[in-house]
């Protein structure tokens, strides 16, 4: 079976982020490109992964994501738009845990119900490079670069543990950037030399904790899974609406359409 998982708000802050044209510019974007994307890699089941509040990783490390800042009231609303249409009428299933980012939630799909499919995750977030080290059925597609991630010669959580990951608020240990961390991961002297010291041991293993992905063992079943309906009229209803006259024509509505008939086959 082909799988397909999409990084959810990696895509929605991507369309949001792109051309500003229309006052629904963000749910156009997004549409417009979720489209080429399914008809790439013509999957037989495919899963939008929604964030979750982690509350593991923020009880282990208070600050963590704490430089995040807050969606404008914009975003929020083109967002609640794409999500409304995609979890109630594309054959695409929105998928969310509320105690684990997405990014656990994409890992555990996989080594829970796909374990020996062809899995590609589509997500410019470099996280996912973990799963090519665990698992060689998955492929990392990165949307914007338009490339797919090489698997690394060495463990990327042991090597992000080291330098820590500034997105997240992860302070790595002290003088360790991204050379030093190679060098690191490749000579067990020098790993240990530099682990020995001060307290960054701990701060090794508590950040190895934070950016391995959560197994979900024993909480597969409190995910939440969209069950979407096929009703084509009431999305092309709203697309009409927001005079997205570029996807409604009918020309390009048939084809739009047509790339995702093979995912309605494995929802019925």
């Amino acid at each position: 079976m082909r799988v397909l998982i999409l990084d959810g708000y990696n895509l929605l802050h991507r369309a949001y982020h792109g051309n500003r044209f229309g006052q629904f510019h963000t749910v156009f974007n997004f549409f417009r490109s979720l489209r080429p994307v399914v008809e790439k890699f013509n999957p037989d089941r495919a899963y939008f992964v929604l964030e979750g509040y982690p509350v593991g990783n923020v009880q282990a490390l208070p600050s963590y994501k704490a430089n995040r800042g807050t969606a404008s009231d914009i975003f929020n609303e083109h967002k609640h738009v794409c999500l409304s249409l995609l979890t109630t009428h594309f054959p695409i299933e929105v998928v969310r845990h509320p105690n684990f980012e997405a990014d656990d939630v994409v890992g555990a799909l996989v080594r829970h119900w796909h374990p020996g499919d062809d899995v590609t995750v589509v997500s410019s977030d470099t996280d996912f490079i973990q799963l090519l080290n665990e698992f060689s059925s998955v492929q990392l597609y990165d949307p914007i670069r338009k490339k797919f991630a090489e698997t690394p010669d060495y463990d990327y959580v042991m090597w992000k543990a080291l330098r820590g990951d500034s997105a997240d608020s992860i302070p790595g240990i002290p003088g360790v950037g991204d050379k030093t961390a190679t060098k690191m991961i490749h000579d067990p002297t020098l790993m240990e030399s530099k682990l020995s010291k001060d307290d960054n041991r701990q701060v090794f293993e508590r950040n190895l904790k934070l950016i391995k992905f959560d197994t979900l063992d024993g909480e597969m079943e409190s995910l939440e899974v969209s069950a979407p309906s096929e009703s084509w009229e009431d999305v092309r209803s709203v697309f009409a609406e927001f005079e997205f006259n570029s996807i409604v024509n009918d020309k390009s509505w048939n084809k739009f359409t047509e790339t995702f008939e093979n995912l309605w086959t494995e929802l019925s």
